[in-house]
């Protein structure tokens, strides 16, 4: 297979008259809307399926690394251009548009490429796998002048009604913001290191990651659970209910950042060949109000520990759990007020090709600044966790300030001491609270941290300083 450099990219962009993200044609109201879906496996499937349903939508070129993936999505379609390089699927001009669902990895570069080659973008979440990358993806939007929307669904349904509650002060102060994604997130055992399987291109999977062996546990899903491919849970389902728990306070990023967790699974040990928590609780610290956050994977076999993903808020009279409104002191609920609030239609799906076709970044509703802002969140309280040390298994004494705070504490070790763990013979990960600046996006004098807010990049597959 021919390898196509960076630099081999740039230069044929500006060759094809593409480096200043002029893009291919000039759509008009009535004209098809030409995208190109790139990583096939899981959500990949869900883009084509929802793009090639839509009148004037045509999938024209699917991509993956892996040429069993995507001989299998091609079947059925009578004319469609096939990639294994996304590199070379973006030199191909009759592309409009470019919907991202490959690893979280590969989301920012891919994204940053596309927007170069003067496509617009779909990108699944997270849109970044650390905050560098997410701040480069809104630079390139906007510098190319690309529609670039963002996979968090929940800004395209109602979840839109409880962020318009909040602003308009219904219930009084929000407090807390609290998220929860509890997922069954078991062991993935151990899988030894071997060659890849011919069908895969490995290099090309590993994009900007550091070279290393290949080992089954990698490809295709269990990545999720490593530092150089995932974030965790946090940033796979979580990044969903984090978007909204941040989204209803209608702020961007924290003034600090705390975690503390671990990863445990059933059996000798308690311990697997996966890397990032799966139980973790978050604490992100806007001064007047809280962000809280449940990342839970040992869920679904007890009934005391469901599998649940949901958001509620608490303020000053009161809580919003589920559809309800629970007065303060009171068990019994009431019916949400009524508010005014405003979805731009068509699902996240619709909503993209319509801004694709108006050119009005403004009624995205998920637009990639919003998806930075969420994204960064997850990245964060990822990184105080990786700074923790390993503590007494136990209610730690600096969270018991806050009964909502200290309540998802000892959910957490309630429920991993349910699948056995004896509190005496294990630790818990503590993090420290992460002082954060805002407005630069870095931590406040704090060297050590800012290292994980980007990482070193394995050439070809660089995300830019400056795109």
């Amino acid at each position: 297979m021919n390898r196509i450099t960076r630099r081999d990219f740039l230069k044929s962009a500006v060759a094809a008259g593409l480096a200043t993200a002029v893009p291919s044609r000039a759509l008009g109201a009535n004209d098809e809307v030409r995208v190109a879906v790139v990583g096939l496996n899981g959500r990949g499937g869900s883009h084509i399926r929802d793009f090639n349903s839509m009148k004037g939508v045509k999938v024209v070129a699917l991509c993956d690394v892996d040429a069993n993936v995507l001989q299998g999505r091609a079947r059925g379609f009578d004319q469609v251009e096939k990639y294994q390089d996304v590199r070379k699927m973006l030199e191909n001009k009759n592309i409009d548009a470019v919907s991202v669902a490959t690893t979280n990895h590969s989301h920012s570069l891919i994204t940053i490429w596309s927007c170069q080659a003067g496509k617009d973008v779909y990108v699944e979440k997270p849109c970044s796998h650390n905050v560098f990358e997410g701040r480069k993806c809104v630079e390139a939007a906007r510098k190319y002048k690309r529609i670039v929307q963002h996979g968090t669904q929940g800004r395209s349904e109602g979840f839109a009604k409880l962020a318009a509650i909040v602003k308009k002060g219904v219930y009084g102060k929000l407090l807390v913001s609290k998220g929860y994604c509890c997922k069954p997130r078991w062991s993935i055992g151990f899988k030894p290191f071997q060659s890849p399987p011919a069908n895969l291109d490995f290099d090309l999977w590993l994009g900007p990651a550091p070279l290393q062996p290949y080992h089954a546990n990698l490809v295709h899903y269990n990545w999720h659970w490593f530092w150089d491919f995932g974030n965790g849970d946090i940033g796979n389902q979580g990044v969903h209910e984090m978007d909204k728990a941040r989204w209803a306070t209608g702020k961007t990023l924290p003034r600090s950042v705390v975690s503390l967790g671990g990863r445990w699974v059933e059996g000798p040990g308690f311990r697997d060949q996966g890397e990032t928590p799966n139980q973790l609780v978050s604490i992100y610290d806007y001064g007047d109000s809280l962000i809280l956050f449940e990342t839970r994977g040992l869920v679904g076999k007890d009934k005391k520990f469901p599998d649940i993903v949901t958001n509620e808020l608490y303020f000053e009279e009161g809580a919003i759990k589920g559809d309800r409104f629970y007065p303060k002191g009171k068990d019994t609920p009431e019916p949400l007020a009524n508010v005014d609030y405003q979805v731009y239609p068509g699902g996240n799906f619709g909503n993209f090709i319509n801004c694709v076709r108006s050119r009005k970044v403004e009624e995205l509703n998920a637009d990639i600044l919003e998806a930075h802002y969420s994204s960064a969140l997850c990245h964060l309280g990822n990184i105080s966790y990786r700074m923790g040390i390993e503590m007494r298994f136990g209610m730690p004494e600096n969270f018991t300030n806050n009964t909502v705070l200290s309540d998802s504490v000892m959910t957490m070790l309630e429920n991993t001491k349910a699948i056995g763990v004896i509190p005496e013979n294990t630790t818990l990960c503590v993090g420290p609270k992460l002082e954060f600046d805002p407005e630069k996006e870095k931590f406040v004098n704090n060297p050590a941290a800012d290292m994980f807010l980007t990482r070193p990049y394995r050439s070809p597959f660089v995300v830019p300083e400056q795109v």
